[in-house]
């Protein structure tokens, strides 16, 4: 048995790392390229790639997923990938945003924000807050309800996801009605007990944070620090409901779950999720239980937010 009491699911992961090294990152950017590339819808769906204007007018990704015959006037998540700040996004991204699609149902925008070492903060939250205004702008060609927009990321793409529900509130555009945060980043100060405590964990640990922050916030007087380090807001009020999941050996855990609990104290509704023996992006064992039982959850909790009293079949 190793150091952690991590599920016997996710130990295959054990001596896995996040690499923060800029020469292997542009070698694996290369190859995640490739494989999103290569990803094809999963059955039930067809998904269509877009480019949009993103920060400052440059061109950025997105793709739009949806099940096969649903309605006009959807409900639409708006999704932003983890790989702190610098990494592009995995498959199993891909396949988890297809899952949400077709099990909610919803329509999925999966946003490709820039992420290389000349894109640092605060190109890729701005880049996301633009993926927002343009899927608000044509939300009649998208066939989505603009009255039923989420937001929703895993690991940064948590703190991406957070920051844009406060910009939509303090830039005063349309009402995010959702926020749905997987194990997220939310605070740069770094300052918490698992922060402390985890610093050789599986995927992710606390040396590998202090790195993410001292290159993501080189021009941290770019803009407001919030937008980069969310539990930094001056006030939470006003936010959108949110479902929050933390990883139990994860250095990010109770940040994650100190920002849930600002939320519920600042007004917001807020599902906590808590599941024992996970490590940061356990969702790679696609096939775990625990896995499957989490995706389950995260499912429902869109459900409850797009379908208020009514959830659909």
């Amino acid at each position: 048995m190793g150091k952690y009491n991590i599920h016997p699911d996710f130990q295959k992961y054990e001596k896995l790392r996040f690499v923060m090294n800029p020469v292997l990152l542009a070698v694996m950017n290369t190859l995640m390229t490739l494989g999103q590339n290569a990803q094809k819808p999963s059955e039930g769906t067809r998904m269509t790639r877009k480019q949009i204007p993103g920060y400052q007018g440059e061109p950025i990704g997105i793709s739009v997923v949806k099940p096969e015959n649903i309605s006009d006037r959807a409900p639409c998540l708006i999704y932003f990938h983890g790989g702190a700040f610098v990494l592009r996004a995995a498959p199993f991204h891909l396949q988890l945003i297809s899952e949400y699609a077709l099990k909610t149902p919803c329509v999925a925008v999966f946003v490709d924000y820039r992420v290389d070492a000349r894109h640092m903060f605060p190109v890729g939250v701005e880049d996301c807050y633009a993926a927002y205004s343009w899927v608000c702008a044509n939300s009649e060609d998208l066939g989505i309800d603009p009255d039923r927009i989420a937001v929703g990321g895993d690991s940064a793409g948590g703190a991406l996801a957070a920051a844009v529900s406060q910009m939509a509130r303090d830039r005063k555009a349309g009402r995010i009605c959702f926020q749905m945060l997987i194990y997220p980043v939310t605070d740069a100060r770094q300052n918490t007990e698992s922060m402390r405590n985890f610093t050789d964990t599986p995927v992710w640990n606390a040396k590998l944070t202090e790195k993410m922050w001292k290159a993501y916030l080189r021009n941290e007087d770019a803009g407001p620090r919030a937008y980069a380090s969310p539990m930094e807001a001056v006030s939470l009020t006003g936010l959108p409901d949110a479902y929050v999941e933390v990883a139990e050996f994860d250095c990010l855990r109770d940040e994650g779950i100190l920002y849930a609990e600002a939320l519920m104290k600042a007004g917001s509704a807020v599902e906590l999720n808590k599941p024992a023996g996970t490590i940061h992006a356990f969702e790679m064992a696609m096939k775990s239980e625990t896995t499957l039982q989490c995706v389950a959850r995260r499912i429902a909790a869109l459900k409850h937010a797009f379908y208020p009293g009514k959830p659909p079949a």
